[in-house]
């Protein structure tokens, strides 16, 4: 795209044109591949910190279910001492 001394005015517009599209179409590329590699980032952070959260949610339900398996034998000996008590009584 060489501008020559017997190029015409709409000429020269249309080269400078193109050359400003061209430029702005690599701008264009550029910030876009800047935004999806950040996305990328962030993408894998949000993985990173859902997976640890997950990790925490099923250590609690770990920790629930022993409660209630415990909390369950004690009210089995509750009850089997309230009947012992009560066949005592009678």
């Amino acid at each position: 795209m060489e501008e020559h001394a017997g190029d015409s005015a709409v000429d020269l517009a249309a080269k400078r044109l193109e050359r400003a599209v061209a430029l702005l179409e690599q701008q264009v590329s550029t910030r876009t591949a800047r935004a999806g590699a950040e996305a990328g980032h962030a993408s894998d952070q949000d993985r990173a910190r859902l997976a640890a959260e997950l990790d925490q949610a099923r250590a609690r339900e770990r920790e629930l279910e022993a409660a209630g398996a415990q909390a369950s034998e004690a009210l089995g000996r509750a009850i089997g001492e309230i009947r012992a008590a009560l066949n005592e009584d009678a």
